[in-house]
């Protein structure tokens, strides 16, 4: 097992793995994110992590960017190396790819898309 120091790390990637996001190419997506940080020598500033099921299936696969609160929907190859070039080198989020972003008070739905089942209203049936 492996213990990064992260202490020079700036931003922070979540690459969704779960079945949805695999099956729209998620493996494939992991290993271009991944190469193209090492291209870019943006190793010691960018740390991806493999996730399960991010909770947004539909828009698969999904790539998540922190500290920015950056919510990618639809996310091939091609994407993959933008994402890279253009918002973990250039600080410059993908906006026509984006679903929500942290806005300083909560997240913002981007584009047009799905905004999906509201949170309360699915914990609440489950408790009751």
């Amino acid at each position: 097992m492996t213990t990064w120091n992260l202490k020079e790390m700036n931003h922070h990637v979540l690459i969704c793995n779960g079945s949805s996001c695999m099956r729209k190419g998620g493996e494939e997506v992991t290993q271009a994110i991944r190469e193209e940080i090492k291209d870019r020598e943006l190793d010691v500033r960018v740390h991806t992590s493999r996730t399960r099921c991010n909770g947004r299936c539909k828009d698969a696969c999904v790539v998540v960017v922190y500290p920015e609160g950056a919510w990618y929907h639809e996310v091939d190859e091609f994407m993959a190396k933008k994402i890279v070039h253009q918002h973990l080198q250039n600080g410059q989020p993908v906006q026509e790819a984006l679903t929500y972003t942290y806005n300083g008070s909560g997240m913002e739905l981007m584009n047009d898309r799905v905004k999906g089942i509201e949170k309360d209203r699915e914990v609440k049936k489950a408790v009751q």
